[in-house]
């Protein structure tokens, strides 16, 4: 096969779309897993036919699991540390604890003649799918990041499989900003969609409740609710300096305060800010949230997880327990378009992106 990019042939090397060509262990000769499933991935830069090769310039830690290495490591040199050690034992960026990762900025440096991703070398783009499923080699030792942020400039590169999904950078934002918003596109998308689902069934628009409201998926959510019909957006932030911010965003027709992970005040403030909620979405990177957006939700209602610190079986049997009417869903980071819309909900809304920019 002859490369995109060095006109080098190399023997046939056809892979599986969905990458499992370069999984390492179980043995693949007696057990299958999937790539994000894998321990360890097979990170040679040799390109499969219908892989992509891209230079890392940024990776984007998500907040669950930079929270819990925060918790466990303290110092921000121990935290470069573990992000190391991780990704040298794994082959990807894989948090053992949460079981989650990030995304990536980077560069296009080769394309194999069967990619049908639509990206050509040179392409700034970042990465739509995961780095818990992502060949990932960091060739820098993370030398410019201080283990402070949850950005993390980086050198080394990355592979891409035929069914990865990956976005041209646009031309007007910050690479960084751009980043930060297309990690948690996901949110706003099935938001949206939700929303939508609920105005055509009923035909009025949902009360949205969104937990974490001042974050970035959060944000978006809020702004995504609005623009989907909803008829009341409230947004629950954890104490009073975070409920500044979203109030001098915008977003939220009523901010309530309350601790996430206490069922009933959750339960109260979303009832006091107008509540129960038709929607509840939940953005928060702490455990223990489950029961009470549960509660916050009306008969009939839906919740959406959006969180990688979601217990689900905690989810799912706690709303047994509560005799509760809901329907529950995992936020897939990806739907059609997803990347689109967000960064559109970015451009459009002051307060979204005053928000991006405040949390740097």
């Amino acid at each position: 096969m002859t490369s995109a990019t060095s006109g080098t042939t190399t023997p046939e090397r056809v892979g599986d779309p969905v990458g499992l060509h370069r999984v390492l262990d179980p043995d693949p000769a007696t057990t299958r897993v999937l790539p994000q499933a894998a321990w360890r991935l097979d990170t040679r830069p040799v390109l499969w036919d219908d892989e992509v090769r891209v230079r890392v310039e940024r990776l984007n830690l998500d907040a669950a699991s930079f929270r819990q290495l925060r918790e466990e490591h303290g110092t921000g040199e121990a935290v470069r540390a573990a992000v190391l050690a991780i990704v040298q034992e794994r082959g990807k960026m894989q948090n053992p604890v949460t079981g989650s990762g990030g995304m990536l900025v980077g560069t296009v440096e080769e394309v194999g003649l069967g990619s049908t991703l639509g990206l050509e070398v040179g392409d700034r783009v970042a990465t739509l799918v995961s780095l818990t499923l992502t060949p990932l080699v960091v060739e820098d030792g993370l030398a410019r990041w201080d283990g402070e942020g949850e950005q993390v400039p980086c050198d080394g590169y990355a592979v891409l499989f035929g069914r990865s999904v990956a976005a041209r950078l646009p031309d007007d934002l910050p690479a960084a900003l751009s980043l930060s918003v297309m990690d948690v596109c996901g949110a706003p998308a099935l938001t949206t969609r939700v929303c939508a689902e609920h105005l055509a069934r009923t035909g009025t628009g949902p009360v949205v409740a969104v937990v974490g409201g001042a974050g970035k998926s959060g944000s978006l959510s809020l702004a995504a609710a609005r623009e989907a019909g909803a008829t009341r957006t409230i947004g629950v932030v954890p104490h009073e300096q975070e409920a500044a911010r979203l109030r001098a965003a915008g977003l939220a027709d009523v901010v309530a305060v309350a601790d996430a992970r206490d069922p009933v005040a959750l339960r109260d403030a979303v009832a006091d800010a107008g509540g129960p909620a038709d929607v509840t979405v939940v953005c928060v990177d702490v455990p223990g949230c489950e029961g009470g957006a549960v509660l916050a939700t009306a008969d009939g209602g839906t919740v959406v997880f959006f969180s990688m610190a979601t217990s689900f079986p905690a989810a799912a049997l706690g709303a047994e327990g509560l005799a509760a009417d809901v329907r529950m869903l995992v936020g897939n980071g990806y739907a059609p378009g997803h990347a689109d819309l967000a960064l559109d909900l970015l451009r459009r809304h002051d307060g979204v992106r005053r928000l991006f920019e405040e949390r740097g």
